[in-house]
């Protein structure tokens, strides 16, 4: 029906009114899914591991290490809760990195592919090293030990930060990846703990990464 003017009656009136608009935070967070809720399960796990005893910490951490004995009694599940813990820094520090540099790679990438290249980075660094401690173990070396610590978000943040300076702008490859890869083998050289080759290794494999046509196709954001 309309009316003499020609408009159309019996329908609901345009009041030129739009949905509550979102927040830039929340337009944010929308776009990088993944690093929002890893970013929120690091979080609560430190707030849980903060209200535990010196002693239940410790228990937990020793639990969850992804260790030599731990992969021979069948427990490969340590792989992954260890990229639960925040280790060797303050818990605050290392998340603020993950939610960073995970967070740049999922806006370029995608949260497939960055969340690809933080699990390759942690898994394989962590078979690696692992491996080479058992086969130092089975030699008899000196140093090896089964129940090694091993926990911590570092080795998928190093190969994440390798993977994007590989695809960065030509400065970034050519001083940004040889400065990270000096400071790395210089931390090997004084504490040579395992997780410092670790870094080393897991800074090779985001650089492999970015090798990829998997990555180096992929249209990035801007």
């Amino acid at each position: 029906m309309t009316d003499r003017g020609g408009a159309t009656t019996g329908s609901r009136p345009d009041t030129g009114r739009r949905g509550p608009e979102r927040g830039p935070v929340v337009r944010f967070l929308a776009r990088v899914p993944l690093t929002a809720t890893y970013v929120l399960l690091l979080t609560l796990v430190a707030w849980w591991l903060a209200g535990q005893s010196r002693s239940g910490r410790a228990r937990f951490i020793r639990h969850n290490s992804s260790n030599v004995h731990h992969m021979e009694v069948g427990k490969w599940w340590t792989m992954f809760t260890s990229g639960l813990v925040v280790d060797g820094v303050p818990a605050w520090l290392g998340i603020a990195a993950v939610a960073v540099a995970v967070g740049l790679a999922e806006w370029r990438w995608g949260a497939l592919r960055a969340g690809a290249v933080f699990v390759f980075g942690h898994l394989g660094a962590t078979l690696l090293t692992e491996g080479a401690m058992w086969v130092m173990l089975v030699a008899h070396i000196p140093g090896a030990l089964s129940h090694a610590r091993d926990v911590g978000i570092s080795y998928g943040l190093v190969a994440t930060v390798g993977g994007l300076l590989g695809l960065g702008s030509p400065p970034l490859r050519r001083y940004g990846l040889p400065v990270l890869a000096l400071a790395l083998a210089t931390a090997w050289a004084l504490d040579q703990q395992l997780a410092d080759a670790g870094h080393l290794v897991a800074l090779g494999l985001g650089v492999l990464a970015s090798r990829t046509r998997w990555l180096r196709e992929y249209p990035k954001r801007t």
